[in-house]
């Protein structure tokens, strides 16, 4: 699952720091933000309701409402790059054809009607945040940092409370939209790795192939030794891009996953580690074609940084299902301090990991040893 973490803050000192003017900036701009905020509820909100007996009534109060969606847009942006805070973007209101299915969805809107909540309510709020600031900042000035935090605080409360997504679907809809654009970047990206393996390995041997063999037909009947010479390095040539396309066609899709599964496969890229690997996979059955490829290739990277990095005398690879999940590890005695940060891949695993509803876990002390867990759904393989 992907989760958009929030950066722990610094304790709140006597000394001014960055945060702590960020906190002021917050909590000073609160009162005409929520003028405004209070403002615009009053009139379109409140107007909507008071109208509702007549036509426009409903329909003044749903574009009200969905006025308010951008009211909560502005202070989530405005709490994220003060305060730090970090929530999901509620997902937008689903398409309707039609103005009655249009109004009865943005009439029930809980988003928008939670923002309004949060409109009126900071009216007051945002007042006493004003009052207390300036005060302490004028006459209070040795305790500020500490003020400010609590204030902050609160509103910090405030925004998650009433300004992230509704329920747990809202949420877990949020989530996929985000993990949606991670699939949709990772597959582009794989794409363009593919094309560029192509255009650099296998077609630009081809294209001296081409060369080669329109040379040494020229000098067939000159030279016929040269000619031979000719054609017996072209055939090298053609022995090398027979093997690169084979290792592309590995890369997208190797055919000891398609034919043999996850054992046979991850033994096979265990035997081209660098350091001896043992393999153990206890699974009854092959999960679906999906799942078993992400389990193959994050196993791939992951030994590869074993090859590459750790400097391991072994590792080991253990694969099984325990539900509805499937479990991989991958472990090795090297030198550890491997982080998510650190230029190794780890971070893009996660990321796919995330995108399919998958975890993925690092532990990496320095001096080792490494232990990389990740967790895949289940899903069964359709039947043939």
């Amino acid at each position: 699952m992907s989760v958009d973490t929030e950066t722990p803050l610094p304790p709140a000192r006597l000394t001014y720091g960055r945060h702590t003017w960020k906190e002021v900036s917050f909590l000073l701009a609160n009162l005409p933000f929520a003028l405004v905020g209070f403002v615009y509820v009053a009139v379109s909100v409140l107007l909507g309701v008071g109208l509702s007996v007549t036509v426009i009534g409903l329909p003044l109060l749903a574009l009200g409402l969905a006025g308010a969606r951008g009211l909560g847009r502005a202070e989530r942006s405005r709490a994220r790059g003060l305060l730090a805070v970090r929530v999901e973007e509620p997902s937008p209101l689903p398409r309707r054809h039609g103005f009655l299915p249009w109004l009865w969805t943005a009439l029930k809107d809980p988003v928008a009607w939670r923002t309004v909540l949060y409109m009126f309510i900071r009216l007051p709020w945002g007042i006493v945040t004003f009052t207390v600031t300036l005060v302490s900042l004028i006459v209070l000035w040795p305790v500020l940092p500490f003020v400010a935090r609590g204030l902050a605080n609160a509103d910090r409360a405030m925004v998650r409370g009433l300004l992230s997504p509704s329920d747990e679907l809202e949420r877990r809809i949020a989530e996929l939209e985000t993990d949606r654009g991670v699939v949709v970047d990772t597959a582009a990206a794989d794409l363009r790795r593919i094309e560029r393996d192509l255009h650099d390995g296998a077609q630009a041997r081809l294209v001296a192939l081409a060369m080669g063999l329109g040379l040494a037909k020229e000098k067939l009947l000159e030279d016929p030794e040269a000619a031979a010479a000719m054609v017996d390095e072209a055939h090298g040539e053609v022995k090398l891009a027979l093997q690169e396309l084979r290792d592309l066609a590995r890369g997208i899709h190797p055919a000891v996953l398609t034919d043999r599964g996850l054992d046979a496969a991850l033994s096979s890229i265990a035997a081209r580690c660098t350091v001896p690997v043992k393999v153990t996979v206890d699974l009854t059955e092959r999960p679906a074609e999906a799942i078993e490829g992400i389990a193959y290739f994050t196993v791939s990277e992951l030994l590869q940084n074993v090859s590459k990095h750790a400097r391991a005398r072994s590792a080991s690879v253990a694969v099984w299902r325990r539900e509805d999940r499937l479990l991989l590890q991958v472990r090795d005695d090297g030198r550890g301090g491997a982080r998510l940060d650190g230029g190794t891949g780890m971070a893009g695993l996660a990321e796919r990991l995330g995108a399919v509803d998958g975890l993925f876990v690092l532990d990496s002390p320095e001096g080792g040893p490494t232990t990389v867990t990740a967790e895949l759904p289940w899903r069964a393989r359709a039947k043939a």
